[in-house]
């Protein structure tokens, strides 16, 4: 009986299978000889996936330049499999014009015009990113060489089942009845929709007695936000990415439209279909805009504190390690480095005493001390320039507001100055902060193993250290906030400012909202949580992923805590994205990668020349999938002639 051939299913088809097919290409010579079946499982467009997909509002944008994106395992990705260089969005954009990349299939003239106008820094749109990531799926296909078949099923994946008394191979169970036998199953999902939690399902239940509207936490693109009236007032909770991609729909997306005055303000001329939104949150601000300035002092290099001796010294040294004692202070220390650096390097009449003198000082003092202060306030006069980690992190912390008017007065020229800071060409010290953390960010899950820290710090790196990231360095277009800036000014967009509550109240049918530091109480028919689902396995609606639970093929994350052991939600996974078993042993051939694991988490593409974390991570992936190929045939083998 002729042997069957070694078999890879992905269930997910987007920007994350695709980088891991091209580490697969790139890696086979090495791990893997003889011929390989691959099977991606995925209902929308292969590369691009759900999430990236073409079929989304074109006002929507990426959050990062084109010139920050790339699918590509460059030369500074620190891994065991070879580099492949090649064309990050902005290149790419640029050889579809010029005809140098040509195994792109006919763009729309919209898509077009687009490419036209692109520049290096500019942000492109969701729907000219997903060319892109399909472009490089169909290329990493290519590379994967003639004796690799790859199959495409326009599918979702159901459930996954063991065919093998010793769980070597595997049957996938596809929603269209069809199914797919191999001996590696990966899951590979992004951002999954999840079944409500009590507290959402009650505020649902809520509106739909008294008429209302409410949307809980979802991907904004793909919510039916037409029962939403224009003139009525909506309540809506988070101001980060997903509130900006909110307002584009509610506000370009029903034909408003912003016009650029002669001093460079936005005016917004509306359609008459908007509604007004009331907006707040726990920090009461919406996340940093991107940056345009450039450094003019020297370049940011790699960490100075944060590094893998340091690390290592403190491993050696704790059994456990604790975020805020152990590593806060090593990364709060290396972004007032660079940020200083470029303060003395690059605005030498802002700042007292030469570089050199501080920097000596600065290694010999710890971030949390006196001498730390002491040495920054005398050499930088202004305290408004003095680097404060706790006040970029909650800014309108303290503040009690007397009354609407100051808190609208105070948010609006906390996003002025967030402008200003920026986009200015002279404030490039947030510039060199943004690099710093970002390094550190990129650099956390390779340096510190996440079984070596506490429970408390595992909820840190995942919770606040995550969230303070995101807010500092992965926030929106600065375009982005003036045209927040312009529908505040046109009176449709409100501010309920920070320690947001939300309550639904029975007496009047409706969901009432405040803040905690001030006055202002306001009530609305709808409300809108603007946030994604919180990433979990165990609360997710896809039927691959609650499968996986609800068979008990893997296991949920457990944290220790004085208060006893409680779950994450999060599937656990090996450092190798093993799928582990409720024993802890690795489920052969399952493997799982994405937000809803105890993995690091890392996205799917990145900024070029950055060693960048998900590139290592889909090396290794790619690398211990060819190893169980070649382990699985082994033993197969073996048998046989048993």
């Amino acid at each position: 009986m002729p042997s069957r051939v070694p078999a890879i299913a992905f269930i997910g088809g987007g920007p994350r299978t695709a980088g891991v097919l091209e580490r697969l290409a790139a890696n086979r010579p090495v791990l893997f000889t003889g011929p390989v079946e691959i099977h991606v499982i995925e209902p929308h467009e292969p590369g691009s996936g759900r999430i990236w997909r073409y079929d989304q509002s074109p006002g929507l944008l990426l959050n990062s330049t084109a010139a920050d994106v790339t699918m590509f395992t460059d030369a500074s990705v620190a891994c065991d499999g070879p580099s492949v260089e090649g064309p990050g969005l902005s290149t790419w954009a640029a050889g579809v014009l010029d005809g140098s990349i040509r195994d792109v299939p006919p763009l729309e003239p919209h898509l077009l015009e687009q490419l036209r106008s692109l520049t290096p820094g500019s942000f492109p749109t969701r729907q000219l990113q997903s060319k892109y990531l399909e472009w490089f799926f169909g290329r990493a296909v290519n590379a994967l060489g003639a004796d690799a078949t790859v199959t495409v099923h326009r599918d979702t994946a159901t459930a996954v089942e063991s065919v093998s008394h010793d769980g070597a191979a595997h049957r996938v169970r596809l929603a269209s009845g069809a199914e797919v036998v191999a001996d590696v199953v990966v899951y590979a999902l992004g951002h999954t929709d999840s079944v409500p939690d009590p507290e959402s399902a009650r505020l649902t239940g809520f509106a739909a007695r008294h008429g209302g509207f409410h949307a809980p936490p979802s991907y904004t693109t793909d919510v039916d936000y037409s029962a939403i009236e224009a003139g009525q007032d909506v309540i809506v909770s988070g101001m980060g990415l997903a509130f900006v991609d909110l307002l584009v729909l509610l506000f370009e997306g029903r034909g408003g439209r912003f016009d650029e005055r002669p001093d460079g303000e936005l005016d917004y001329v509306p359609s008459g279909a908007e509604p007004r939104v009331w907006a707040g949150s726990r920090r009461g601000v919406p996340f940093h805009s991107k940056i345009s300035s450039v450094l003019r002092g020297e370049p940011i290099a790699r960490p100075r504190y944060f590094t893998a001796e340091a690390i290592d010294a403190l491993l050696a040294e704790h059994q456990e390690l604790d975020f805020r004692k152990h590593l806060w202070p090593l990364i709060a220390k290396d972004a007032g480095y660079a940020y200083y650096r470029e303060l003395f390097t690059g605005y030498p009449s802002r700042v007292l005493g030469t570089w050199t003198s501080f920097e000596s000082r600065f290694d010999a003092v710890d971030w949390y001390s006196a001498a730390r202060e002491e040495l920054v306030g005398f050499s930088v006069p202004d305290p408004a320039l003095r680097l404060d980690l706790e006040k970029l992190d909650h800014p309108l912390s303290g503040c009690a507001f007397a009354d609407h008017d100051s808190v609208q007065r105070s948010v609006a020229a906390y996003i002025q100055r967030d402008l200003d800071l920026r986009t200015s060409p002279d404030h490039s010290e947030t510039l060199a902060l943004f690099t710093a953390l970002l390094f550190v960010y990129m650099d956390l899950g390779r340096l510190v193993p996440q079984e070596r820290l506490n429970a408390r710090s595992q909820q840190a790196v995942h919770g606040w250290w995550h969230g303070f990231f995101s807010f500092v360095d992965s926030g929106p277009p600065s375009h982005r906030l003036r045209e927040m800036l312009a529908l505040h000014r046109a009176g449709f967009l409100k501010f309920l400012g920070p320690g947001m509550w939300v309550r639904a109240d029975d007496a009047i049918g409706r969901f009432v909202a405040g803040s905690f530091q001030s006055p202002v109480v306001v009530d609305a028919a709808a409300y809108i949580e603007a946030r994604l689902p919180s990433a979990s396995v165990e609360r997710s609606a896809n039927p691959a992923l609650s499968d996986l639970h609800d068979a008990g093929w893997g296991t949920e994350q457990r944290l220790l805590t004085s208060e006893g052991a409680h779950s994450t939600g999060k599937l656990l996974v090996s450092g190798n994205h093993e799928v582990l078993s409720p024993v802890g042993t690795p489920q052969r051939g399952l493997f799982a990668v994405g937000p809803w694991t105890s993995g690091w988490g890392a996205g799917a593409f990145a900024r070029p020349h950055t060693n960048a974390a998900p590139f290592r991570e889909n090396d290794a992936l790619a690398r211990r999938i060819l190893e169980t190929l070649t382990t699985t045939r082994e033993l197969t083998g073996a048998l046989r002639k048993a």
